[in-house]
């Protein structure tokens, strides 16, 4: 009996330390819809259909990237994958326009404490964001399917869209606006309006419970397994590995450099730097002033 007692408690302790140990890391891949530029070629002269095509060529490479999550039973970080920069790039714009499209910086999540916190750079300013995790009202629905050889299920919530993030930015109807501006002689057109930001956005997710962690890429959390797929209806990201309790744990902490500031913060940060730079782009003749929410 005695033995039979020594066995059970060396097990309990054995399934105590897995836990505690237990570290995973999936792999996802993040594609956005680029937006069409016709309707900003069709106001405006100076931009050719070479100018165009290279816009979108580029615009569609920004887009496409690969994320790494490492995580825990409470803790994650994730992270762009690092890639060789080609040459000929603008190092500074670059990272400006990855942190404002999904990437940049090291995204940390606590879900224990439910708060995040990334490293962000913008107009050479270094950032440190640092605020309580969104909390969105997930829906648990019975459609399954599998991803990756996991059993997953599906999940929708109603979230904000946030105006800093370039990817949240829909095609607006213009063919009013259009009519109008044949009518009064206006031929410029600048990008962003073209564009518009939906005040909320509907998001489906897949999550496996056979990974039992409230983790998932970016800011997403909050389902009784780990997220695998994520849709917004113009972003998808998707899980294309993922490796259990690899012999090499990584540690999960967050950034520590940068101005430490709340997501209100950076974001009203980021916009009236954009307006500013809006503004002084209206002048010009290439009308292809960044856009950005009002």
């Amino acid at each position: 009996m005695k033995k039979l007692s020594y066995l059970l408690l060396i097990f309990a302790f054995t399934q105590v330390h897995a836990q505690k140990d237990f570290q995973g890391m999936a792999v996802y891949e993040s594609k956005t819809q680029a937006p069409k530029f016709e309707g900003m070629r069709a106001g405006n002269r100076d931009i050719t259909p070479e100018m165009q095509k290279s816009m979108e060529e580029r615009m569609k490479q920004m887009l496409e990237k690969t994320f790494i999550l490492n995580f825990d039973k409470t803790a994650s970080i994730y992270k762009e994958e690092e890639k060789l920069e080609a040459p000929g790039q603008q190092g500074g714009f670059r990272v400006m326009m990855s942190s404002m499209m999904g990437g940049g910086g090291t995204f940390y999540k606590d879900v224990k404490a439910k708060s995040y916190t990334v490293d962000k750079e913008f107009m050479g300013k270094e950032f440190l964001v640092v605020d309580s995790l969104p909390k969105l009202n997930w829906k648990l629905e019975q459609e399954t399917k599998q991803i990756g050889g996991y059993n997953c299920f599906k999940a929708t919530a109603v979230k904000e869209a946030s105006k800093t993030d370039f990817r949240n930015f829909r095609p607006k109807n213009n063919d009013k606006k259009d009519e109008a501006k044949k009518t009064s002689g206006e031929t410029k057109t600048n990008f962003e309006d073209n564009f518009e930001i939906p005040k909320e956005i509907t998001v489906t997710a897949w999550y496996t419970p056979e990974i039992p962690v409230n983790q998932g890429p970016e800011n997403y959390w909050g389902l009784p397994g780990l997220i695998l797929e994520v849709n917004d209806g113009k972003t998808v990201i998707l899980c294309s590995k993922i490796v259990l309790n690899a012999k090499e744990k990584v540690e999960i902490k967050p950034a520590k450099k940068g101005k430490v500031v709340s997501q209100k913060e950076y974001d009203e940060t980021v916009i009236k730097k954009m307006e500013e730079f809006r503004e002084m782009s209206r002048g010009r003749t290439s009308g292809a002033a960044m856009p950005m929410g009002r």
